[in-house]
């Protein structure tokens, strides 16, 4: 089968791989469209690397297809399911084996490049904010890099749960197009220096990173928390400690990847019975900001690496 690889220089290529076999606990999923997220670029670059039990050179973290095989002890899938799942790496390829605890069914009239860029960013978004944050009505919740696969995720998460959104954009032309994630009234979208201006925040999701990131802690309301996702712009950030600590504030790092199986499955059962049937109804959608067969990964990757994008770029085997 057609896999894209990581080389040895860090860089991307499609090559020929064996075919994966379906063992116990798992099922083989025909990919008919796979997720870019930026851990793919991270792990390339070696700041990221693929759990134990991944492949250690394949990124995509995020499939939707098609079961073909079913593994010992499997119960729940059947081949011709059409399912989803966030995985620890291996996806950009034309076939892939997964547990099957972590298979997420794709609801009737959702394509295959919606259903690929949902399992990622939907899964980090309802763990970061509802799980962990506690997000509650009436909560002013603002969402840094609003306009990526991850940050429209945010934005409707929130939106869902109650809270008021301020979306922080910094590209005036994607404003409209990430108003239209929410109701009218809930949801402002704004440049990134008109954050200060719709403060306080019960809620900041950081994800873009950047060494000034951590200055927003001082938009926080008493007891707020910011939520650290994502660090595209940069790994390190100095932090004021008394703005942390007047403001009694909490601040959570959260990564999915490197959980484990059963942190992972516990993750997966709860966006089966909480976030899929306001997908199914929609409540939810997934913008596709573009979509390349599997021979043009360096298209894919190259959009993904740049400026502009409004939800996720796909690659489609």
């Amino acid at each position: 089968m057609r896999t894209v690889v990581i080389n040895s220089q860090g860089t991307f290529q499609l090559e020929q791989r064996p075919e994966p076999v379906a063992g116990p606990g798992t099922v083989v999923v025909r990919v008919r469209a796979a997720g870019l997220n930026a851990a793919d670029l991270q792990q390339a670059r070696g700041d990221y690397p693929a759990p134990p039990g991944w492949p250690a050179d394949v990124p995509g973290l995020e499939v939707a297809g098609q079961v073909e095989q079913v593994g010992p002890g499997v119960v729940g899938a059947a081949p011709g399911d059409r399912v989803m799942a966030l995985v620890g790496g291996g996806g950009h390829a034309e076939r892939i084996a997964i547990p099957a605890d972590l298979l997420l069914p794709v609801p009737e009239g959702l394509s295959w490049q919606e259903a690929a860029g949902f399992p990622e960013a939907f899964s980090t978004a309802w763990d970061a904010l509802v799980t962990q944050a506690g997000i509650r009505a009436g909560d002013r919740v603002l969402v840094s890099g609003a306009a990526g696969g991850v940050g429209t995720a945010m934005v409707q998460v929130a939106a869902v749960s109650g809270a008021h959104v301020v979306a922080s954009v910094r590209r005036a032309e994607l404003h409209d197009r990430v108003k239209s994630l929410a109701p009218e009234g809930q949801l402002d979208v704004v440049t990134p220096n008109e954050e200060a201006a719709h403060a306080p925040y019960d809620v900041i999701v950081e994800l873009v990173g950047g060494e000034d990131c951590l200055q927003r802690v001082a938009l926080l309301r008493s007891r707020g928390k910011v939520l650290v996702v994502g660090v595209q712009a940069g790994t390190t950030a100095p932090l004021r400690m008394f703005d942390l600590m007047l403001a009694r504030a909490q601040l959570i790092g959260t990564t999915i990847r490197g959980r484990s199986p059963a942190e992972k499955a516990l993750l997966a059962a709860t966006v089966r019975t909480s976030v899929m049937p306001l997908l199914a109804r929609g409540g939810l959608r997934v913008p596709v900001d573009a979509a390349f067969s599997l021979d043009r990964f360096t298209d894919a990757y190259d959009r993904l690496a740049g400026p502009g994008k409004f939800g996720k770029v796909v690659l489609v085997p």
